[in-house]
């Protein structure tokens, strides 16, 4: 393997369970748009798509329309305390320890706000694995995969035929391959088997703790 193989990786349900925190902010917002959140209220399934979308989703059966403002209410909160309800799944430091010290290129690629994603790597101390650390930005230019991975591509000269994107949502792997780049599926995140094999998945991992075993077998596939 050379070192100019590259592996681009999603943060929520691919290297943390971010679901406690993310929730919280969900709710905070509801309520700053009057609502009274469900106490049954489970949104396990609508992470990983771009915020806007999971707050349309939420507000759709209260009759709401406000996603903007619910937007701006949940990045208040999530900024203040609700970044910090994340935990890596098992493994995930080790595996990112391995990959840098097989030779692979590392960058993160996530639909959360970059400003966002640098503040949880920086405090689970991961950012020293990463090469380069992207997602999405003000304005909605980079808030879909398949946006937000060809500027990561063009941005570092990566080639989409020695790189593997990583996930755990259809999203990841739609954009993965709507960029030329093939996807790894897991399948300790927020997405079902199912979902992840009608997104045609180019291979599937069980365990977080085999995720870097499973990459490297890919990118040594070349």
């Amino acid at each position: 393997m050379t070192p100019t193989c590259t592996v681009l990786l999603d943060l929520d349900g691919t290297l943390i369970n971010s679901l406690p925190g993310i929730l919280a902010s969900c709710q905070a917002a509801l309520r700053a748009l009057g609502h009274e959140p469900d106490k049954a209220l489970d949104i396990r399934r609508a992470i990983g798509p771009p915020l806007e979308e999971i707050m349309q989703g939420l507000l759709r059966s209260y009759g709401d329309d406000r996603v903007d403002e619910a937007v701006a209410a949940y990045r208040r909160h999530y900024g203040e305390t609700g970044f910090l309800g994340s935990e890596p799944y098992p493994g995930i430091g080790s595996s990112l320890d391995e990959m840098k010290q097989a030779g692979l290129q590392v960058y993160l690629a996530t639909s959360k706000r970059v400003t966002f994603a640098s503040r949880i790597l920086d405090h689970l101390e991961f950012a020293p694995f990463f090469d380069g650390i992207h997602g999405s930005v003000p304005g909605g230019a980079l808030d879909h995969k398949p946006e937000l991975l060809a500027h990561v591509l063009s941005e570092h000269a990566i080639s989409p035929a020695r790189s593997v994107m990583v996930g755990d949502r259809r999203h990841d792997i739609a954009g993965a391959h709507a960029v030329g780049m093939r996807g790894l599926g897991v399948l300790w995140g927020y997405g079902s088997r199912e979902e992840l094999e009608t997104a045609g998945a180019d291979r599937l991992v069980d365990s977080s703790t085999d995720l870097a075993r499973t990459v490297l077998s890919m990118v040594n596939e070349n």
